[in-house]
């Protein structure tokens, strides 16, 4: 068993409105930049839709993730260096603008320099790319509220053998936000992709990140991607992703889409996972399964042999005792509430999701006063099909989705007794596997809970830092036979020379005798000099 710690994030689509608080805060803070018009490292989707960039889910087009070849082992979908090398000048699996949808901004100026006429100015759209008039297309928020999604919604790879179920006429239609950020995933693809070795884990959190010394713009990130949750800067020529906010992590804050969301649906909060069981979780040869074996990859944190292992791995108690307190261990492994967007890509993602439950007690109407019968049975007859929803974050599992809605029925239907009639509902309770305790605690985390609840995030050990310059590998969670990143300890990544401690000081030159000690290796995730941290997209 090899513990490490991984920071993640839980978000609740029940408590979404849709009011891009998250990804306007986001795109303030880190792409409010020339060359990053388009880029939106915090998007909330309308579903069904196509998200952004379009299409991006199907990945019989883009290639993007993992997938288990004739022997079952995982390799690259968008294929191996051979492959990648002949296509390191023209990747056909990237998206393009028109994807994206073109940046644009207005003529504001004409609304004060036209002449005085029978009919109000009107502004035209300009491309924010080539400063030239443009029609509008596309764009991150194009199907918001349904307003495209008549058109566009049937070519949602979710709807795959549902067509039939799911209709998008006026009088049966059916949404919800979807918001999205880098999965920051165990088995990234995006890092496995990287031929220069910019992309890498941080391993004393699992924060993915691009080191812009070392990208040389080859894109392959962006297509390994299945998330598409990678971009490409065309001015500075540099990748660049979400970081998961680290500067603030680090300190113990929330991310800013975090912060700043106006629901509070965003959970935050440490896991601790055994490293050695993540490529076999990954390789697991059902999609269904993917899902359950990477929840087996997680420890529990109050396992006193893991709390022994963890200690002995470096990791510091008030992270393990983080991990204890931790919302993501409660909503996706203790209760089983919150699930992984799209596991059969292999990635094993970071952020997880606890589907919506609206539309199942407005069609259920409870006319039995909580009688769990009648709610249960409302989970087949909602709105939002369950077969969608388990396209969506079960590979296909519909089973799953259902065992999730009825916890989250149970929780309401319990709570909804207990503060209006004031009973007690054991049975509602003992019909979903729980005890009234338990749903109280629910109810608790995901309607109440204060801000030191939703985000549990201890701050950074500055002095782990020598001791992981001192480390001579990545401590990375996998690794795989001819990948660019492979070695033996993990994913490869190219070291860089430290001074040693004192050198910097004035004084005369070493004699003969006294050499100095070679230089010190260190990865790219710990500090590079006394000024500048290594990671980051800045």
């Amino acid at each position: 068993m090899r513990v490490m710690a991984h920071v993640g994030m839980v978000m609740n689509l029940d408590k979404c409105i849709g009011c891009h608080t998250c990804s306007v805060t986001c795109k303030q803070v880190w792409t409010n930049r020339p060359g990053t018009d388009y880029v939106w490292f915090n998007n909330v989707e309308t579903k069904p839709g196509l998200g952004y960039p379009r299409g991006y889910e199907d990945q019989d087009h883009w290639r993007g993730g993992w997938t288990l070849d004739g022997r079952g082992r995982l390799r690259l979908r968008g294929g191996g260096v051979i492959r990648k090398l002949l296509t390191i000048f023209a990747n056909p699996d990237l998206p393009s603008i028109d994807d994206y949808g073109e940046p644009w901004t207005y003529d504001y100026q004409h609304l004060f320099t036209a002449p005085l006429s029978e009919h109000d100015p009107v502004v035209r759209a300009h491309s924010r790319l080539t400063g030239r008039p443009t029609e509008l297309r596309w764009g991150s928020n194009w199907e918001d509220d349904l307003a495209g999604a008549p058109a566009t919604a049937p070519g949602d790879p979710n709807l795959r053998g549902i067509e039939e179920k799911v209709r998008l006429d006026y009088e049966q239609a059916f949404m919800f936000y979807l918001p999205r950020i880098c999965e920051h995933c165990l088995n990234p693809s995006c890092v496995a992709s990287c031929p220069s070795g910019a992309m890498y884990k941080r391993e004393e959190d699992g924060i993915v990140l691009v080191d812009q010394d070392k990208c040389r713009g080859w894109r392959f990130c962006v297509s390994g991607c299945p998330y598409k949750k990678v971009y490409f800067n065309h001015r500075s020529g540099k990748a660049e992703k979400c970081t998961f906010c680290y500067p603030r992590i680090e300190n113990g804050q929330p991310t800013i889409c975090s912060e700043t969301c106006v629901g509070r649906l965003r959970y935050l909060g440490l896991m601790l996972y055994d490293a050695d069981r993540v490529e076999a979780a990954a390789s697991v040869t059902d999609p269904a399964q993917l899902r359950q074996a990477q929840l087996d990859v997680f420890l529990d944190p109050n396992d006193p042999a893991v709390q022994a292992e963890a200690r002995r791995a470096g990791i510091p108690d008030d992270w393990v005792a983080a991990a204890q307190r931790s919302p993501i261990w409660t909503l996706a492994v203790r209760y089983g509430l919150a699930l992984p967007l799209h596991p059969e890509f292999r990635t094993l993602p970071m952020v997880w999701y606890v589907p919506p439950l609206s539309p199942v007690l407005d069609v259920a109407d409870d006319p039995a006063g909580g009688d769990p019968d009648v709610v249960f049975h409302a989970i087949d007859r909602l709105r939002i099909p369950v077969e969608y929803l388990a396209n969506l974050l079960t590979a296909g599992d519909a089973e799953a989705i259902r065992v999730v809605l009825r916890r989250l029925a149970a929780v309401r239907a319990f709570m909804r007794a207990q503060q209006v009639e004031g009973r007690v509902e054991d049975a509602v309770a003992s019909s979903v596997g729980l005890a009234p305790r338990d749903l109280e605690a629910l109810y608790r985390l995901l309607a109440i809970a204060p801000y030191e609840e939703r985000y549990v995030i201890p701050p950074a050990h500055a002095e782990r830092a020598a001791r992981l310059e001192e480390s001579v590998s990545t401590g990375c969670s996998v690794d795989y036979e001819d990948q660019f990143q492979a070695s033996a300890a993990g994913y490869r990544l190219d070291m860089v020379q430290l001074q040693p401690r004192g050198s910097e000081r004035a004084g005369p030159p070493p004699g003969p005798s006294d050499a100095p000690p070679p230089p010190a290796t260190a990865p790219l995730f710990v500090w590079r000099d006394s000024a500048k941290p290594a990671g980051g997209n800045g």
